[in-house]
């Protein structure tokens, strides 16, 4: 059965690790379709956006993607890629595995930890408040009933 994942090269060094990405997953030997699409500062100077809709569709349509790093503008330009997918396709869970292997030098040994923070709020989310604040428990709120409904 053939898989299909949508693959976002990205901007700088982005289609150079996802070149090797794609290495790395087809020596698995599982049947892989690659659905390339690009979003970025290179496709903003091109058409004006930096998410086209054939980038959402096809995720919406894969369920599954693999994104190199995109550029994030600061101060200025457009919005960031990163904040906009989190928003649309609801990544509020930032996992972040942490793992120490034999054989494998480390400065700390027998590690097997995982992260796990928000990521649609304060400055992922591009929003700050004040904690205590009546705005910051209505906005924490509405998030968390959202959440729920999904």
């Amino acid at each position: 059965m053939k898989h299909v994942i949508t693959l976002i090269p990205g901007d700088g060094i982005g289609p150079e690790i996802t070149e090797a990405t794609v290495k790395v997953v087809e020596a698995t030997g599982v049947d892989i379709e690659w659905d390339t699409v690009n979003a970025g500062a290179q496709v903003y100077r091109k058409e004006g956006t930096v998410l086209p809709d054939r980038v959402i569709k096809s995720l919406k349509k894969n369920k599954v993607g693999i994104k190199g790093p995109i550029t994030t503008p600061v101060g200025t330009g457009f919005r960031s890629v990163n904040v906009a997918m989190r928003k649309l396709f609801g990544l509020y869970a930032c996992v972040r595995p942490c793992k120490s292997y034999q054989g494998i030098r480390s400065r700390y040994s027998n590690i097997d930890l995982v992260i796990i923070r928000e990521n649609t709020e304060d400055l992922y989310a591009g929003i700050e408040f004040k904690k205590g604040e009546m705005e910051t428990e209505e906005l924490i709120n509405f998030i968390k009933e959202k959440k729920d409904t999904r």
